[in-house]
């Protein structure tokens, strides 16, 4: 059966989160994985895109929290949404991020937000997770399958026939890009990855094949990141291979 995105726990009571299949990174045992080898030189860099840092929205909401968790590298991105109201005012966004951070950090009592990275409506987007959004920060945004992901959340419900802004899918194509190109990956393509948890799509242990950009819905049983943005997944992977200066799909 598959699980619709539950109401979040934030203190902004219009708002509500798709926080199913998250889980924390600070109490998950997760077995380290060795790197994969890559070339010496990484041929499909993409240009880092603008991302405002977390300082723009946290403000004092700031709780104690452990220090950041760091993996190898990024090897694939999980596409969610924040299942929160879409007609918002961009220049609201710090405020309704702090509401998630909220949310996360105090009722769901996590140590940071789950999110690496959070997209508006305008493009903008914003650092989520603490860590540098250079490094390869360990986010708790898909249950079973933090390690070597990077969570992106666009902000708003994007259900079977709810429009997404261009704006927005370009920027996630712009970050996905960036991240995965780092580590020199299509974003077309597919990578084997290892569930750390039997909450997810799959048990512990299994070694599953997904898309390097992936939906939430590819790791856990929801609907995220809503069936709209979904239908939007291909046309986000051919432009970020287009970013990182790829040409034929499939072309390494």
């Amino acid at each position: 059966m598959l699980l619709g995105c539950l109401p979040g726990l934030a203190a902004v009571a219009a708002l509500v989160l798709c926080a199913n299949g998250v889980d924390s990174t600070v109490t998950a045992a997760v077995a380290h994985r060795p790197r994969t080898a890559r070339p010496a030189t990484v041929h499909h860099r993409a240009v880092k895109p603008p991302v405002v840092p977390r300082t723009s929205w946290l403000g004092d909401a700031a709780r104690p929290q452990p220090p950041p968790r760091y993996d190898d590298e990024v090897v694939a991105v999980f596409v969610h949404h924040t299942d929160s109201p879409n007609g918002y005012d961009c220049a609201d966004v710090p405020r309704i991020i702090r509401g998630f951070y909220t949310g996360q950090t105090g009722a769901r009592d996590w140590d940071d937000i789950g999110y690496n990275f959070l997209v508006d409506r305008c493009g903008t987007i914003y650092e989520g997770r603490a860590g540098g959004v250079d490094r390869p920060v360990t986010g708790a945004h898909t249950q079973g399958f933090n390690h070597r992901t990077v969570g992106i959340a666009a902000i708003g419900t994007f259900t079977a026939g709810v429009p997404v802004p261009r704006e927005m899918t370009d920027a996630i194509a712009a970050l996905a890009a960036w991240k995965l190109g780092l580590a020199d990956i299509d974003p077309r393509t597919t990578v084997r990855l290892t569930s750390s948890n039997s909450g997810s799509r799959y048990a512990a242990g299994r070694a599953v094949t997904l898309p390097t950009l992936a939906g939430h819905k590819d790791g856990y049983m929801t609907s995220c990141p809503g069936a709209a943005l979904s239908a939007r997944l291909p046309e986000i992977r051919e432009r970020a291979a287009r970013l990182q200066g790829r040409t034929s799909t499939g072309t390494p």
